[in-house]
């Protein structure tokens, strides 16, 4: 019979300790709702004792999303009576409260870090147990460093925890010095060890991934009999980060031959849960990062479109609606080969095209692509126009709607602390317009201004910067997503100018959502979110 693997999610306290990843208390307890609708079995919502604001916000999540028994709302204290009073009197709130605290077990901690003797280390631990267990029924003790620890001391460590009435045992590799093989080796023995002495208390494993290995060394941990994992969504955490909880529990679910088990995870809300996660913390998701980046199930190689075109699994071993995405998204560059450029046609509506007809297209796609970098669909309605266009020849689609489409022709930014401007030159077609706005900021003011010309009314869901290159001449990349109608729609765009990088991404938001009027089953550049 499959086993359940917990799943701790530390996103609100590890993850938080991202240097300038601070959340407010509304913060985490929109985090925390939505990991309750992920499914996660326990949520550590932060370290009460490290501030007023924080206790504050551990208790609002305790109140508000622990008020159902079906999860556990913890926080972390260190193994010291004040520490484990301010996380009993936020927590206890929730139906299915725990105290969690930690200690190391290394020498280097031990003897460094507190300068006591082990035996000493080790009655401050058994102690703080026994306080944190006479004020609530469930106490997870964590050895802090275990995977440059002592094993013997640590297992005595352990059992002497287990005796003074630890529930659950977190067994951390603080600093990502574990390797999957020793790491697995490790659990195995305290594993037998710990059902030999005790099998209701649940052997848990922390990994951090300064050596890439946190997703490894989880999983090594869960095949040699760790009951339960603690990550962070994105992977985001100290340092490197922690193994993130969307590759972990992928990889069990994809590979149930391998390890037989299964979690309360809706994995169709992982995808929600990245971005809001991202959003809140102003982290970026690293776009080829596993599961949640926004390459993971993006596709412009022409070899592999042209495989999962004609089979799913020829690239593809997680489906993207498993973790909450539409459909996989088949990138339109100049590596992409005839059969995608042919496929994309045909979702809007091009399908009557004779050889030659095809090969001409798909030259003007080629050009196009090599200056643009990425073909949208509102691209492809002007290649096939210009195409008939050039060549004289009657198109059997006869309406194109190319001049349905807007393009940026310049633009001026007047960005002071008074009254941001923003002023366009965009065309339709053979219809020019120019308009001015004022805004917030040079953004706001820029975009009111390209609202003011297309009359599409969107709001503004998600808008993000990164830099995909170095040095002066950088070019800035612009994402954003917007709502029209119920729908959100994603765009993107690179420029060396910033500001002409956004103008570009809000205009091609514009045009998916003109090519959803006229096609309304495409939905290739819709956002999942």
């Amino acid at each position: 019979m499959s086993r359940k693997i917990w799943v701790f999610d530390t996103t609100l306290r590890d993850g938080e300790q991202v240097p300038g990843a601070k959340l407010n208390l509304y913060e985490k307890v929109e985090i925390a709702q939505q990991l309750k609708k992920l499914g996660v079995d326990i949520i550590e919502a932060g370290f009460p004792a490290s501030s007023q604001g924080d206790f504050e916000a551990v208790k609002a999540v305790a109140e508000k999303v622990g008020n159902t028994g079906d999860i556990m709302i913890t926080a972390l204290a260190r193994a010291v009576q004040s520490d484990i009073d301010s996380v009993y009197n936020a927590v206890k709130y929730a139906e299915n409260p725990m105290i969690h605290m930690v200690l190391g077990t290394s020498d280097i901690h031990v003897e460094k870090k507190f300068s006591k003797s082990k035996d000493q280390i080790l009655q401050i631990g058994v102690d703080a147990v026994k306080y944190a267990k006479s004020l609530l029924p469930q106490v997870q003790y964590s050895t802090e460093d275990a995977s440059r620890s002592d094993f013997e001391y640590l297992w005595k460590t352990i059992e002497a925890v287990m005796r003074a009435g630890a529930t659950m045992i977190n067994v951390p590799d603080t600093v990502g010095y574990a390797e999957p093989e020793q790491w697995g080796e490790m659990i195995a023995k305290l594993n037998y060890r710990m059902k030999n002495l005790d099998d209701s208390v649940l052997l848990s494993v922390h990994c951090h991934n300064d050596l890439g290995m946190a997703t490894a060394n989880s999983l090594a941990a869960i095949k040699n009999g760790a009951d339960k994992v603690e990550c962070t969504i994105n992977g985001i955490g100290e340092r490197a980060g922690n193994a993130a909880l969307e590759e972990v529990v992928m990889a069990m679910k994809t590979r149930g031959d391998i390890y037989d088990i299964y979690t309360g995870i809706n994995t169709k809300e992982i995808m929600n849960t990245s971005r809001l996660v991202s959003s809140f913390m102003g982290l970026d998701v690293q776009v080829n990062k596993a599961i949640t980046g926004d390459n993971a199930f993006a596709h412009s190689s022409g070899i592999h479109q042209d495989g999962l075109l004609k089979s799913r699994d020829a690239y593809e071993i997680v489906h993207p609606e498993d973790v909450g995405l539409d459909d996989m998204e088949l990138v339109l560059t100049a590596r992409s080969g005839r059969h995608a450029v042919k496929n994309a046609l045909s979702k809007l509506g091009f399908k009557d095209f004779s050889e030659e007809e095809f090969e001409g297209i798909f030259e003007g796609f080629l050009k196009l692509a090599d200056s643009k970098k990425e073909v949208y669909n509102h691209d492809l309605y002007v290649i096939v126009e210009n195409y008939y266009e050039k060549t004289e020849k009657n198109n059997p689609n006869s309406q194109c709607y190319s001049d349905q489409f807007y393009e940026i022709n310049d633009l001026q930014i007047v960005s002071n602390s008074s009254f941001p401007s923003a002023s366009v030159k965009v065309s339709k077609g053979t219809e020019v317009f120019r308009t001015s706005a004022v805004g917030s900021g040079p953004i706001d003011a820029l975009y009111s201004a390209i609202a003011e010309v297309t009359q599409i009314p969107v709001k503004l869901v998600e808008y993000n910067i990164s830099s995909v290159s170095r040095g002066q001449e950088a070019l800035g990349k612009v994402k954003i997503i917007v709502e029209h109608e119920g729908e959100k729609y994603i765009a993107k765009a690179a420029d060396t100018d910033i500001l002409k990088a956004s103008a570009m991404a809000y205009i091609n938001a514009i045009n998916s959502i003109v090519v959803a009027k006229i096609n309304p089953v495409v939905i290739g550049e819709k956002a999942t979110v």
